[in-house]
């Protein structure tokens, strides 16, 4: 396995790795999670109390990874290209599928609303104008996997595509392209700062694309999480990120916080997808984004290779044909 490739794997299996620890404290306090776990140390299987991933086993991915799934395949299948349209029925054909297996975690609010305008007949270009939450950013690492971030207005411009039925607003853009962005930085070869700097200026750019949204600006709320909590014990500075930056779905807190959580851990991979599994709130998409940047900096073969075992067994993950072929696209790419 070369450097890239082992980049590539490290982005999808980190992306899948942060949302399955993630997957049991989802949506809980913090306080709750000392008080239930003392600290998430592993994969555990979803509490009894916790309406969304109750009964879900030990190592379960959720919505972040299966979405992000669907979105590399649509990019394989149309050489590089997403189909709004395809892209729309996709989503809602996981939705019911999930359903159906009589789970509760479902399509995220700005994604339903949008998916429920489409199939009103809304065109794709104008279903996703109010959608500001992180669901984009949680299903756009096989854009970075695909495509180099340089020129940077090429690569806002398939994130922007991969955003516009559901996520087409400044907010979701600009977090999305943050997300993108490092991912692509780290599978091209860049180090830890270099991937957040890659970030952070590609947040700003994703801010002049889409549908005007008020909010705080992604990339200003990056550049000021991280500093945040640069050199406070872990501690202090998972409160600080929980207290300030917050775990929310909105995407200029979640978005933030992921690079926090990966700057914490300085980049590496186990380390920030624990860290994030311990905030609470909407955790496991804020693992899967600093899973999936972190996983990109060292590669699958830094990660835990029990940890590889219990996803690929546990969900029937096999991810190394969908890094080659994005891989072939991203080598289309860069000509």
């Amino acid at each position: 396995m070369n450097h890239q490739h082992d980049r590539a794997l490290g982005a999808l299996y980190g992306l899948a790795m942060g949302d399955a620890l993630g997957m049991p404290t989802q949506i809980m306090p913090r306080r709750s999670i000392v008080a239930r776990f003392g600290a998430v140390t592993g994969f555990e299987p979803g509490p009894a109390e916790n309406p969304v991933s109750a009964g879900l086993p030990a190592g379960s991915v959720t919505d972040d990874t299966d979405q992000a799934v669907i979105v590399g395949r649509l990019l394989v299948d149309g050489n590089g290209h997403i189909d709004p349209l395809r892209l729309a029925q996709e989503l809602l054909e996981w939705e019911r599928a999930m359903k159906a297996k009589g789970s509760y975690d479902l399509l995220g609010p700005s994604t339903k609303a949008a998916l429920e305008a489409v199939s009103r007949g809304v065109p794709p270009e104008e279903a996703g104008r109010s959608g500001s939450t992180n669901g984009a950013a949680m299903r756009i690492t096989p854009v970075g996997v695909a495509f180099p971030d340089k020129p940077l207005e090429s690569f806002v411009d398939h994130v922007a595509a991969a955003c516009r039925v559901t996520h087409d607003t400044t907010l979701g853009i600009a977090s999305a392209a943050a997300v993108g962005a490092a991912v692509s930085r780290g599978v091209g070869g860049g180090g830890l700062e270099d991937a957040i700097a890659a970030g952070i200026t590609a947040a700003a750019a994703g801010a002049e694309r889409g549908h005007w949204v008020y909010g705080a600006a992604i990339a200003a709320r990056i550049e000021w999480a991280v500093d945040l909590i640069r050199g406070l014990p872990e501690e202090r500075a998972l409160d600080r990120i929980s207290d300030l930056v917050g775990t929310s779905v909105a995407s200029q807190e979640s978005v933030p916080a992921a690079f926090a959580v990966l700057a914490l851990a300085d980049g590496e991979p186990w380390r920030a997808c624990l860290l994030a599994a311990n905030l609470g709130g909407d955790c496991d998409t804020i693992g899967a984004i600093a899973g999936a940047i972190a996983g990109s900096l060292s590669g699958a073969s830094a990660l835990p290779a029990d940890a590889l075992t219990t996803l690929r067994s546990v969900n029937g993950l096999d991810l190394e044909p969908l890094a080659t072929s994005l891989l072939a696209l991203r080598a289309a790419a860069a000509g």
